[in-house]
């Protein structure tokens, strides 16, 4: 009697095994319908040749640390059907681009048709390829018309802004499902005013900090006109901006000075733009790189971070820590402002592509987990589709689910754009992706009779 029950015990754990790992396998990783999948680039970093903006000057009088010049860039603007084709080929569901500024208004209220049109016709590409287009207005760089009466010091700078937003507005606005007023507003203005690393390198706190409020109040003027201009009865538009968000860990938890300081540079980094556009955001667009560790509370403009090379953490060729838990964790706080949440860049630099198909695994994951906690994230979009010009960093910082060789412009699909393609395919990650981020399948427990 005991052999024949252990017998019939054994064969119904094998049975609930089964039961539980089929449901395991089929549903543990799904997203939720009609779930956004897609990638991104920046004009200036992909198109070529955008010569009449201030990044184009400043590379030419040779002040970045690598002394290259963004020249043809990926030339996108003359591939962009191409590739557009490849990121459909890739079941990419949309694709965020952004207008170059200084293309389609080259001098102050002249405006170039020839290049609105040209945008057109990238948006109607878009289009074509059954993407969603999400279009960014303003991705850091500025006419040089604009950057001569002040840019974005000057107290006009928010309403010269409206004007070249109601043009973009009524000239490309049937193309576009997303608005996105502004790239990242506070790295535009610490990278340009506090660090001095990007145009116009000055180090100053007082202009950094006018810089961003006019930032503000210009996507607070430009989510206004948007709405006045395309809303009606039957259609209401998109609109919000890309806000650059950092993961924060104290190594003294029971610091009350630590624990002070990280949550006054969280408020600062992650929410002071949004505390400035209450009420004019329809959806977040969330762009996560960065896990900043804090081993004692201190403040220098050079360092306040601890330096992971010496915890030998594990980091992107450009340095950047890879950490997907920081996913969860920023989609997490920023869900308290209960809108929709769009991942609109995340990615990694690195020469080894089986690492951008682990990174891509791994972070899509965290996603997974946050929904399920009830973050309401609605899309994910990987930068880069393309190798591109990676700001002071050039050429040497390998984003690009597609590579570039900017010699002769031919484009290599990665492996790892098919590991991304496999998960937009199936609107979650398969189980054999698990792999990539060391997962054991409940089919590798044995069960012995």
């Amino acid at each position: 009697m005991v052999i024949i029950m252990s017998v019939i015990n054994n064969k119904k754990e094998k049975a609930r095994l089964k039961q539980v790992k089929e449901s395991h396998d089929e549903a543990v990783l799904k997203f939720p319908p009609n779930f956004v999948w897609g990638s991104s680039t920046s004009s200036h970093q992909v198109e070529g040749n955008c010569i009449n903006n201030d990044w184009w000057a400043w590379e030419q009088e040779g002040l970045a640390d690598n002394h290259q010049v963004s020249g043809e860039a990926a030339d996108h603007y003359n591939r962009y059907a191409d590739d557009f084709k490849m990121a459909k080929d890739l079941n990419h569901n949309a694709h965020r681009l952004s207008i170059e500024w200084s293309r389609v208004e080259p001098e102050d209220n002249k405006w170039d048709e020839r290049e609105i049109k040209h945008y057109r016709d990238v948006l109607k590409s878009a289009k074509d390829n059954n993407l969603q287009t999400f279009v960014t207005l303003h991705h850091f760089t500025n006419p040089m018309w604009f950057v001569n009466e002040g840019g974005w010091t000057s107290s006009d700078a928010p309403e010269i802004f409206q004007s070249y937003v109601l043009m973009m507005v009524k000239e490309l606005g049937d193309l576009v499902d997303f608005w996105i007023t502004i790239n990242e507003p506070l790295v535009f203005a610490s990278q340009g005013y506090i660090s001095g690393v990007w145009p116009p390198q000055e180090k100053a706190p007082l202009k950094m900090r006018k810089v961003f409020r006019n930032m503000a109040k210009a996507h607070n003027l430009a989510y206004r006109s948007i709405h006045n201009i395309l809303d009606t009865d039957k259609f209401e538009a998109k609109v919000g901006f890309a806000n650059n968000v950092s993961s924060y860990q104290i190594y003294n938890k029971h610091s009350l000075v630590d624990l002070a300081f990280m949550q006054t540079i969280d408020s600062v980094w992650n929410h002071w733009f949004m505390r400035l556009t209450k009420g004019c955001n329809d959806f977040l667009g969330l762009n996560y790189y960065f896990h900043y560790r804090i081993a004692k509370a201190k403040f220098s403009h050079v360092q306040f971070f601890t330096d992971i090379r010496k915890e030998r953490r594990e980091a992107s060729d450009v340095g950047w820590e890879i950490y997907p838990p920081g996913i969860f964790d920023v989609v997490m706080d920023m869900s308290k402002y209960k809108l929709p949440i769009y991942i609109t860049e995340n990615g990694i630099a690195v020469e080894k592509d089986n690492k951008r198909s682990r990174f891509i695994v791994s972070y899509v994951k965290e996603l997974y987990h946050a929904i399920q906690a009830g973050a309401p994230v609605k899309g994910y979009f990987y930068w880069s589709l393309l190798d591109n010009w990676e700001w002071e960093k050039g050429y040497d910082a390998r984003f690009g689910l597609i590579n570039v060789d900017f010699k002769t412009q031919k484009r290599t699909i990665r492996e790892s754009a098919h590991v991304y393609a496999s998960i937009a395919k199936h609107n979650g990650i398969p189980h054999d992706l698990l792999k990539f981020v060391g997962h054991v399948t409940l089919g590798e427990i044995t069960v012995k009779d």
